[in-house]
């Protein structure tokens, strides 16, 4: 794999580097991931459940290329794809949660937990197992971001720091969270309450606090998010949008 093959190369590029983040020799994505997070964890066994997982599902290896290459995209990361894997807390953040969310599929739930638990100590994160988040988040600092259990973010989404996908307490069901839509943008502390949609390519501003659905492509804005027009961010293509 070439994203391995790059890593690798970076690695023999500095003697130090794999000294300084506790990096162990690998062959392959699997491996790779393993030492990675064994290290950022500091837990072997940590490391083991991530390799093991990824051994065994090649579907998810290329969802997580995916998230690298768009943060790496997006952020217009120096070092690109290799130095995204290694320094970018929002990627390891949800290639975490990529893990503990298969071993939620698989009804391993004590391990899910256990390890959503571990992931959110290492990284400041709190992402219930069984949320559903689609390829291509780009997920930038990481720190602070908290979904829940019924949240669904389509793919090619991006989202800031300290971003909040909660319910209010009044819902109930499979849709007590959040529902995101293909390319939208939402801003550093927003926090998004309840079983609400927001639509694909729309916009929402830091720090808005938004409990009603926000239409595609719109732009949401304030402490009591209102409408103000249209989106003006996106990252993605925009063939969902309407006319």
């Amino acid at each position: 794999m070439k994203l391995t093959d790059d890593i690798q190369a970076l690695l023999a590029g500095d003697a130090g580097l794999a000294k300084l983040l506790e990096l162990r020799p690998f062959t392959n994505f699997a491996e790779l991931a393993d030492t990675l997070f064994a290290s950022l964890c500091n837990s072997r066994e940590i490391g083991k459940v991530v390799r093991d997982v990824y051994a065994s599902d090649r579907q998810l290896v290329e969802m997580s290329c995916y998230d690298i290459s768009e943060t790496a995209l997006r952020n217009f990361e120096p070092g690109g794809p290799p130095a995204t894997l290694l320094f970018s807390r929002g990627v390891q953040a949800i290639m975490a949660h990529r893990v503990a969310h298969r071993l939620w599929q698989d009804g391993n739930t004590n391990l899910s937990l256990a390890t959503k638990a571990a992931f959110g100590r290492a990284f400041s994160t709190d992402i219930h197992p069984a949320a559903q988040i689609g390829a291509g988040l780009w997920l930038d600092h990481g720190l602070g971001f908290v979904v829940g259990e019924t949240a669904v973010i389509a793919e090619d989404v991006s989202i800031w720091h300290n971003v909040t996908l909660g319910s209010t307490l009044n819902d109930s069901g499979s849709h007590r969270h959040p529902h995101i839509g293909r390319g939208a943008v939402i801003g550093a502390g927003a926090m998004l309450l309840g079983g609400i949609t927001i639509g694909a390519h729309a916009n929402i501003a830091a720090g808005a606090i938004v409990v009603q659905d926000i239409p595609q492509g719109a732009l949401a804005v304030g402490p009591k998010a209102s409408i103000r027009g249209d989106a003006r961010i996106s990252f993605s293509a925009k063939e969902e949008s309407s006319p």
